[in-house]
């Protein structure tokens, strides 16, 4: 559990620490036009491929405890399937501003 939240945590920091990198002031012998390009189209594809990634299991935890709930009391199912797809919506929302930023980073080059 730990090597995983050690992981995820290295992974998000690099994720979150591309886009400053891509939006840095430009230092004349420093940078070229085509390294902020790269670090644009890097920190977009990892943005959304990480958010794709959590929110399927954010989806799959979800559901599956949805479904655990519903077979121990079948009688509940009605009111456990509305909250359920009402999270699954919030999530799903997520990954789609996360999509948003990626496009618009994208666009930048």
């Amino acid at each position: 559990m730990k090597k995983q939240l050690l992981k995820f945590l290295s992974a998000s920091a690099l994720v979150m620490g591309l886009p400053m990198l891509a939006h840095a002031e430009e230092v004349a012998h420093a940078t070229s036009s085509s390294d902020v390009g790269f670090a644009l189209a890097l920190a977009a594809g990892l943005g959304i491929g990480i958010a794709a990634f959590g929110g399927a299991l954010g989806q799959g935890k979800a559901a599956a405890a949805a479904l655990e709930g519903i077979a121990r009391n079948p009688e509940a199912a009605g009111k456990v399937m509305t909250p359920m797809i009402i999270a699954l919506a919030l999530i799903e929302s997520l990954v789609l501003y996360a999509l948003l930023i990626a496009l618009m980073l994208t666009l930048k080059l």
